[in-house]
């Protein structure tokens, strides 16, 4: 069995070895790492994002914009798909929730600017995997990918950034209130009555779930450090050969000074219960955290139509241990543009 295993791993490498592994030359079509698009807009068909204050999953849009070498801007806008399954605590809200607070879909806007402090040119090198026309279909898959290190520059910008963050969603209280100690009697109304612990629901007690909304608005400052390729060559005997990578890498230091959340509204119908009627409760005991961090990575490619990733992972301000998310995003299709439509004219 072992002779039979050593034999087959020896055939499989056997065919894995390329015979064509001379030196390739090239001719170089361009290395122009600052002449990159100036804006470049993207559909997000699909973001995916584990927060604890809420899981969601849905669809977005940003724009990015290059001010020559100074500085460049950004906007983004994600929201929850329709369907309550892709907003976890919405779809929870809506299916236990026993008090009259209506569930808030998750949405997100971000706003702001990278000022480059430094932003320069090096020498660098680059891989290409060599590809031919005849490795079409399955012969590719057939074949150890060879690759050349091109030389090529490098642009580098250093920056610093800033802007404004706001989002709202659905979040679980009975969650937040167990983390930070505390239970549903901790949310009195203006009788200094508290909301119950259980509900008499079908012949039986049940826990009281208990759902709002958070809404917040803040602020971002932090660094970045961004590595811009775009360069092209003709090799000899393989297909053209290009890199033509943005890519970001970032943390921030998240301030929000608002942190919303909506007071509790129930209404108890039972006459002889002292919740009875229609109160609202104070949700001030539950305690926020304004400070936040996030580290994050941008890529995308310097092209006409093309798509591009990008992931954070952090604490966002939100409810006090009900911070910690990890998101991930993909845009396809982006669009990129020079915004440069002139053309000389002479007279005849």
């Amino acid at each position: 069995m072992i002779a039979v295993f050593l034999t087959a791993s020896v055939n499989l490498f056997a065919q894995g070895e390329r015979k064509d592994k001379t030196a390739v030359t090239y001719e170089e079509l361009y290395d122009e790492p600052y002449s990159v698009n100036k804006l470049f807009v993207g559909i997000q068909p699909l973001y995916a994002e584990m927060f604890v204050t809420n899981v969601t999953a849905g669809f977005g849009a940003e724009a990015v914009y290059y001010h020559k070498d100074k500085a460049d801007f950004r906007v983004a806008f994600r929201k929850s798909y329709s369907q309550q399954f892709f907003d976890m605590a919405r779809d929870f809200a809506v299916k236990r929730s026993d008090v009259d607070n209506r569930a808030e879909v998750f949405n997100y806007y971000e706003f702001g600017g990278t000022y480059h402090i430094k932003d320069f040119e090096e020498s660098s090198k680059t891989k290409m995997f060599l590809y031919k026309n005849s490795y079409k279909g399955n012969k590719w898959a057939a074949r150890v990918p060879l690759s050349a290190e091109v030389p090529c520059k490098v642009r580098k910008i250093y920056g610093a950034r800033l802007g404004a963050i706001i989002w709202d969603s659905s979040t679980d209280i009975g969650r937040a209130l167990e983390k930070q100690g505390l239970t549903n009697a901790d949310l009195k109304n203006s009788e200094g009555v508290g909301l119950p612990k259980t509900i008499f629901v079908n012949g039986r007690n049940e826990t009281f779930d208990v759902f709002s909304n958070i809404a917040s608005k803040g602020l971002y400052v932090g660094g970045s450090m961004t590595w811009i390729k775009n360069v092209a060559v003709n090799f000899d005997k393989f297909e053209e050969g290009l890199d033509d990578l943005i890519f970001t890498a970032y943390f921030d230091v998240l301030v929000a000074p608002s942190i919303k959340i909506d007071n509790i509204v129930y209404t108890d119908a039972d006459p002889n219960s002292p919740n009875a009627g229609t109160h609202t409760y104070d949700i001030s005991p539950l305690k926020t955290k304004m400070l936040g961090f996030r580290l994050g990575m941008d890529g995308r490619f310097n092209r006409m139509f093309s798509w591009s990733y990008g992931g954070e992972v952090g604490y966002r301000p939100s409810l006090q241990g009900r911070g910690f998310y990890a998101m991930l995003k993909i845009s396809f299709p982006v669009f990129g543009t020079n915004l440069d439509y002139k053309v000389e004219s002479f007279g005849k």
